[in-house]
């Protein structure tokens, strides 16, 4: 048995969620926050027997893209001004970033 943690970005969650359940796969949703870009995605952990990580991998491949946005610079108040970029940048976002982790024991109570 596998444990897959996909952090996946907010605006695809919904579609995403919608997939996984739809092929009975069972899913818990953490509201989690990026670090880089500090803006809020979502933690999903997926539960399932080895033989169907591919087809999971695949529902989530399929229904999380990658696409380009622009950020508003980060003040530099409190931290270190010398990284400060005073305009917007464009940054690749979305996409799922993906952990499969083995599990030893699964109980359900």
């Amino acid at each position: 048995m596998k444990l897959i943690i996909a952090v996946v970005q907010d605006k695809d969650t919904n579609r995403l969620t919608d997939a996984l359940g739809g092929e009975n796969f069972k899913t818990t949703k953490l509201a989690t926050t990026g670090g880089f870009l500090k803006e809020g995605n979502t933690t999903l952990m997926i539960g399932c027997e080895d033989e169907y990580v591919d087809e999971a991998l695949n529902i989530i491949r399929d229904n999380c893209s990658q696409r380009e946005q622009m950020v508003a610079p980060i003040s530099p108040m409190g931290g270190n001004a010398d990284s400060y970029i005073p305009k917007p940048v464009k940054v690749e976002v979305g996409g799922a970033t993906v952990f499969i982790l083995p599990i030893e024991q699964f109980m359900q109570f």
